[in-house]
């Protein structure tokens, strides 16, 4: 009797714990959150997901969670959106300038956007550090709940969904570089 009354008693103050880190992680987020960022929108509590599948430029099947252990911009694009011409210049030199073992951005191309169209968007935008990823059916893009385009989700080491973009962002600015460092630095939950 005892142990179980340890055990629950042990259960609600873990819970209250998390519940805790993630009202200060988001409460930090906010206050990093400048007005080059004003429409992003940062969840009080992280929301898991489904795993997400796409394939590389290759077309070799791919899962959001292979990425797991990083923190992540998962960025949905088009070459035929307007506002992804402005942003994905902006995420690339994010990549370039963040990415490593704990930060990467993983832009993604849904819906019908032919390689050779991605190439041509690429060259023409000077895209050099993002990986080219597909989600030719829009699958992966339906799963995370994507209405409309541009759509950037940040993501925990666990996959959980901390804040969504939806339309362009100001990616360079430097909110965002706190933000991205400040997760980075965050101890995992």
């Amino acid at each position: 009797m005892k142990t179980a009354l340890f055990a629950l008693l042990y259960a609600s103050l873990s819970l209250g714990a998390i519940t805790a880190q993630a009202d200060d992680r988001s409460e930090a987020l906010k206050a990093l959150r400048d007005a080059e960022l004003r429409n992003l929108l940062i969840h009080d509590d992280p929301s898991p997901f489904q795993d997400i599948a796409f394939t590389d430029a290759d077309g070799n099947p791919m899962k959001l969670s292979d990425s797991n252990g990083k923190v992540r911009i998962v960025n949905f694009w088009a070459t035929y959106c307007g506002p992804c011409r402005v942003e994905k210049p902006a995420l690339d030199a994010l990549h370039k300038s963040l990415s490593g073992p704990d930060f990467e951005v993983i832009a993604i191309a849904t819906g019908r956007n032919s390689p050779a169209a991605i190439k041509k968007f690429n060259e023409r935008y000077d895209i050099q550090n993002l990986d080219t990823y597909i989600d030719i059916k829009s699958a992966a893009a339906r799963d995370m709940g994507v209405m409309a385009l541009p759509v950037s989700v940040i993501l925990d080491r666990q996959g959980r969904e901390l804040a969504r973009v939806t339309g362009a962002a100001h990616w360079e600015s430097q909110s965002t570089r706190d933000i991205i460092n400040h997760l980075v630095k965050a101890p995992e939950s």
